[in-house]
């Protein structure tokens, strides 16, 4: 009796295990399919973190080839959109409202879409801020004029780069900030420099940005962070230098094997120490990288983001999930 039960059970327990047996196997390759379908066309080397389901912003940016601006989810949705020709520069306002570059001039616009500040150029506008005395500043490209301009459209004071009449070009600046202290950091793109300006317009320093700088700002500590694109005597990166002028931060494609930086264009530090950067692909460049990336201070990546479907170039962003009133100096970028 006990030697039949034995050979009764021996069949069982062989189809136990061979059902046990696909269910690993078939949960395995379920497994890696997913994780393969979550690191598409993404590489990860050593000084990288694998992306995170949890991890993600939501922020707006600038959407320089489609001509608008986004606010965007932190799954990547777009949320709202406004149109905005060769936008380049925006900021959220401690209102919700957007401040934002339209190709030749500046918009502020509620989150319902309507225009509260309304600035227009004959000249191209790349830069915008919005000042502490709700002046709003921008930097009018041709003309080389730092404008701080009243809420009713008045010009409150102008600094000239450039004599009268003279047309500096379309490629004489791109971002610009007018600095606590009074003076202005102006991204001289086809300068390849950026320059530090006195309210009276005197020269007061000069960086040097091989590849050509599209964004500079002054961090807390009174360093200085700067973008640089890909003008064929330089290397697309964003460096930090001191106030002597050393270079103290750098990161660039070699950085961050399998991912290309292309032209590096609006930023934001975070108060972790963490960069975040908008990675420009025009120039014959769409789709072959990320268009925002996120790097520690060791330079490894946290986040990225790609939707080359969704959107052309982002020029930049700032995120919404990172506290700080931008008028008061309390988001960098």
């Amino acid at each position: 009796m006990e030697a039949d039960d034995s050979l009764r059970e021996r069949p069982r327990a062989a189809v136990a295990r061979a059902i046990a047996g696909i269910l690993i196997f078939t949960l395995g390759r379920i497994s890696g399919a997913i994780w393969a379908l979550l690191g598409a066309g993404v590489a990860f080397a050593a000084n990288q973190e694998p992306p995170s389901p949890s991890y993600g912003h939501s922020f707006v940016c600038t959407d320089y080839t489609k001509g608008r601006v986004c606010v965007v989810s932190r799954s990547g949705v777009i949320e709202w959109e406004y149109p905005a020709p060769s936008c380049n520069d925006v900021w959220v306002l401690p209102s919700g409202n957007l401040l934002f570059n339209t190709g030749h001039g500046v918009k502020e616009v509620t989150r319902g879409k309507a225009v509260v500040f309304d600035y227009e150029s004959s000249s191209a506008i790349y830069a915008c801020q919005r000042l502490a005395d709700g002046n709003t500043f921008i930097g009018e490209c041709n003309s080389g004029r730092l404008l701080e301009v009243r809420p009713d459209g008045r010009i409150a004071k102008e600094v000239r780069l450039l004599p009268p009449g003279v047309d500096g070009g379309g490629a004489f600046m791109r971002n610009a900030r007018r600095l606590p202290s009074g003076n202005y950091l102006v991204a001289h793109y086809g300068l390849d420099v950026v320059r530090e300006y006195a309210p009276s317009g005197r020269l007061v320093r000069e960086i040097p940005a091989p590849g050509g700088p599209h964004t500079a700002i002054r961090l807390p500590g009174g360093n200085t962070l700067i973008s640089c694109a890909d003008h064929p005597n330089g290397t697309p990166r964003v460096f930090e230098v001191d106030p002597a002028g050393k270079t103290v931060w750098s990161v660039e494609s070699r950085d961050l094997p399998g991912l290309a930086l292309k032209f590096m264009a609006g930023f934001q530090r975070l108060p972790n120490g963490n960069t975040v950067m908008a990675n420009w692909l025009g120039h014959g460049h769409f789709g072959e990288a990320p268009q925002i990336i996120e790097v520690t201070p060791q330079k490894r990546v946290v986040w990225t983001f790609a939707d080359h479907a969704g959107f052309g170039t982002v020029s930049s962003l700032q995120l919404l999930d990172v506290p700080g009133d931008a008028i008061r100096g309390e988001i960098w970028r």
